[in-house]
């Protein structure tokens, strides 16, 4: 779709001309010389109605650039006489104040008209409340009502309501407060320092071919030349040749890899140790896959020692817990320690997975509680030192007796225990990623 845009010529050379945007540094592009109206000026500004596809942008027309206007050469502006004003254009009429006149006409009327209240009665708010006054009786034979006391109101008691205090409305009953989030946002943060540096050396035919990289890599670059092909054969145009466009973006495309791992790997040296660990191990990764350059490498290195450092105090803090466990034969945490390890490299000592594998088999006896057994069962299960582990017995339980032969597989010592045959291995277990979801940054 065609848009308006301010150029100004930079040189003029036969029939062509170079142009910029109005205030930008570096030339855009050429032009034919006849779109220009009254001849190209070297400085000028114009108007131009330009189209922008893949391989660059081409100008359509040249307008002269706007002009102030006189003011008024004619006289034929518009002028407001003021118009006096007779009055008010909204009348105001207030009621008056209080209910009226009493209607006391009607036929068959016999009480006594209303009588002022006495200089001696209070008034509004200093009378007093219902639960001050005393409660009139009925009327005696005479006219006149006997007082008699009235109970009065009790006052709160523990299980009336609280007094609201005042600036602070209570929470209703029933319903729990919304847990503020605390967390790091998901996914190391970026900068866009080195994208826009490269988007600044590119020619005209390369930038736009470089943003669909940015955005989506080789496949962003397909589906955006495929669009424009088939928007150019229903408008009647020719189409651009795919070929062409894949040979730029393919010189581009370590360009802008670079150019996205610098950014986050710039984000993630600015997070410090707000940043999750996993996010940080996926930066230092991705590095594996582009080509560095003397700047890359140096954010490559300090994101490594400082994934190195928290990985060693994530090992300490995890070994001293495995050692507690043990010694205080704490079977379910070990077995949980030992399943889930701070990261994929590190691996339980020899030692230490023979004495984890004692106390479990140890624990695993026929006299053992039927839920503590099934749960160790259950955990021992998800560790690597599971085929070693030789229990002395199964409780007398057909939910224990299931359980292991369910899982006679992982630890074979079931299997000779029930008298039967050894199964194969399980295959191992492949966790599911979920789908990172976006935030409303």
């Amino acid at each position: 779709m065609p848009r308006r845009i301010e150029i100004e010529i930079t040189s003029v050379t036969g029939q062509l001309a170079t142009w910029r945007a109005a205030g930008a540094k570096l030339p855009k592009g050429v032009l034919d010389t006849s779109l220009i109206p009254e001849g190209p000026v070297v400085g000028k500004v114009y108007r131009a109605d330009i189209e922008q596809y893949m391989e660059g942008i081409e100008i359509l027309s040249v307008l002269p650039a706007k002009t102030a206007s006189p003011l008024d050469p004619k006289h034929e502006r518009v002028e407001l006489l003021p118009v006096a004003k007779q009055g008010p254009d909204v009348i105001v009429t207030y009621a008056p104040k209080g209910r009226g006149a009493r209607r006391d006409s009607h036929e068959g009327d016999a009480r006594p008209p209303r009588t002022k209240r006495p200089a001696g009665r209070p008034a509004g708010k200093d009378r007093p409340s219902s639960v001050d006054r005393p409660d009139r009786g009925a009327p005696s034979e005479n006219g006149e009502r006997s007082e008699r006391p009235r109970p009065t109101r009790t006052p709160r008691g523990e299980g009336a309501h609280p007094p609201r205090s005042e600036g602070a409305r209570a929470p209703r009953p029933g319903r729990s407060a919304r847990p503020e989030r605390t967390g790091p946002p998901s996914g190391p943060p970026m900068t866009t320092t080195y994208r826009n540096a490269l988007l600044a050396t590119l020619s005209p035919e390369q930038l736009p071919v470089a943003e669909q990289l940015l955005r989506g890599g080789m496949p962003a670059v397909r589906n955006a030349v495929a669009e424009q092909n088939k928007n150019a054969l229903a408008q009647g145009r020719p189409t651009i040749d795919s070929t062409t466009i894949e040979r730029i973006a393919e010189d581009l495309l370590s360009k802008t890899n670079l150019a996205l791992w610098k950014d986050k790997a710039a984000g993630a040296i600015g997070a410090g140790r707000e940043l999750r660990l996993r996010d940080l191990r996926a930066v230092v990764t991705a590095a594996k896959t582009v080509s560095l350059d003397d700047e890359a490498k140096v954010q490559q290195k300090e994101l490594h020692s400082t994934l190195t450092a928290r990985l060693e105090i994530l090992r300490t803090q995890w070994t001293e817990k495995l050692d507690a466990a043990i010694a205080s034969s704490n079977v379910p945490e070990a077995l949980r320690l030992v399943a889930r390890p701070p990261d994929m490299s590190t691996r339980v000592s020899a030692t230490v997975a023979a004495q984890v594998v004692t106390m479990t088999s140890e624990a695993l006896t026929a006299d053992q509680d039927v839920a503590k057994w099934q749960e160790i069962v259950n955990l021992a299960v998800d560790t690597s030192i599971r085929r070693n582990i030789k229990p002395l017995g199964i409780p007398n339980d057909d939910a224990c007796k299931a359980l292991a032969i369910k899982n006679a597989g992982a630890i074979p010592e079931f299997a000779k225990l029930l008298g039967m045959k050894v199964p194969p291995p399980p295959p191992p277990q492949r966790s599911v990623r979920r789908p990172a979801t976006r935030r409303a940054s």
